[in-house]
């Protein structure tokens, strides 16, 4: 007997023969669609009855910009652990204002991924839509189809810079006002470009260059400490007091 999830797919691929992306992940149904067709095809998601998918739960952006490599780089590994934090893998995470080239991973840097639910038929459909320029990524805004993306589609742009074209009000959610770059960008500092502290003679907040110098912090992982042994070695004595 054939899943919901399965059943909703083979719905799916029906509906658009022409896109071999649709597949059963998991416990939900995937599909990758161009940014041309998105909002045709959303559409077409939220009103055929045979998918019904009436409820948008999320949008997110995904960076793929560092995709398949080690966030760490480790000097050696053991049958129990890896040794930790020896120095960053990644592209520019750990500067500031350095310019950091990223790799060619030879597809589009940038996704939007959409969320859908059919409270009908008690599936889940994942929708992601490429951003065909790295440079200025840009997708259509769902928010005409399904108003519950208008504050997604904004926490996306603040994060990641996708621009949602037909976004009504398309301004950052997270960050603060003047807030330079995207914090989800696989090339922005971990440590931030600009510090902010309260200035009690300008009474207010003020803006300034980072000061902290960039680190990797390495754990130290202690494996046999002699503290451990000895106080063994003392509760084996005084055991050894009491029966005497």
């Amino acid at each position: 007997m054939s899943t919901r999830q399965e059943q909703m797919c083979e719905q799916l691929k029906t509906l658009f023969p022409q896109n071999d992306s649709i597949r059963v992940d998991l416990d939900l149904v995937a599909m990758e669609v161009a940014a041309d067709d998105l909002i045709e095809v959303a559409t077409t998601l939220r009103d055929d009855p045979a998918c019904a998918f009436a409820q948008l739960t999320d949008i997110c952006g995904v960076d793929y910009a560092t995709y398949g490599e080690a966030e760490w780089s480790t000097e050696t590994e053991s049958g129990a652990s890896f040794s930790r934090a020896v120095s960053s893998g990644s592209v520019g995470r750990l500067t500031f204002n350095t310019g950091a080239e990223l790799p060619d991973i030879g597809r589009p840097r940038f996704t939007s991924v959409a969320h859908l639910l059919s409270l009908d038929n008690n599936v889940r459909v994942r929708l992601s839509c490429n951003a065909p320029n790295d440079e200025l990524p840009v997708v259509p805004s769902l928010t005409r189809i399904w108003s519950s993306a208008e504050w997604y589609e904004r926490e996306s742009f603040d994060l990641y810079g996708i621009l949602y074209e037909g976004h009504s009000d398309l301004r950052r959610l997270l960050t603060d006002y003047g807030f330079t770059g995207h914090p989800f960008r696989k090339d922005f500092p971990l440590i931030g470009n600009v510090e902010m502290r309260y200035d009690p003679l300008k009474r207010r907040v003020v803006y300034e260059p980072v000061t902290i110098e960039p680190r990797v912090l390495v754990p130290r992982v202690i494996r046999e400490d002699g503290r451990y042994n000895a106080g063994e070695e003392a509760a084996v004595a005084t055991d050894a007091d009491k029966e005497s």
